[in-house]
């Protein structure tokens, strides 16, 4: 099980999964979940998009809270074994961007 994430560790971890995204398109800490809200063409492409994340959840064993209406996807991420946020949230988060 990985270990919940210090503060420091996810605000420096925060820092580096937004360093490339313009400041509209970050993700943010909320509720001590790691957030973001995905905006998509079409309904197609979200979903399209949530199955390859789905296939990816499953590889990593850790899989997110989210929410689909037409072409937006709220993604709320935590690991619910360590208590908090961790290492395996911003994996996936780092994933989920590398598909968009």
């Amino acid at each position: 099980m990985p270990d919940k994430y210090t503060t420091e560790q996810v605000n420096a971890s925060l820092a580096q999964l937004n360093s490339n995204l313009p400041e509209e398109d970050q993700w943010a800490i909320k509720d001590e979940k790691l957030c973001k809200t995905f905006k998509f063409k079409s309904f197609i492409r979200a979903f399209g998009w949530m199955t390859q994340i789905a296939i990816w959840a499953e590889k990593l064993k850790h899989h997110p809270e989210w929410f689909n209406v037409y072409n937006k996807v709220d993604v709320s991420l935590t690991t619910h074994d360590a208590g908090g946020i961790s290492e395996l949230d911003f994996k996936l988060a780092e994933k989920m961007e590398s598909f968009r």
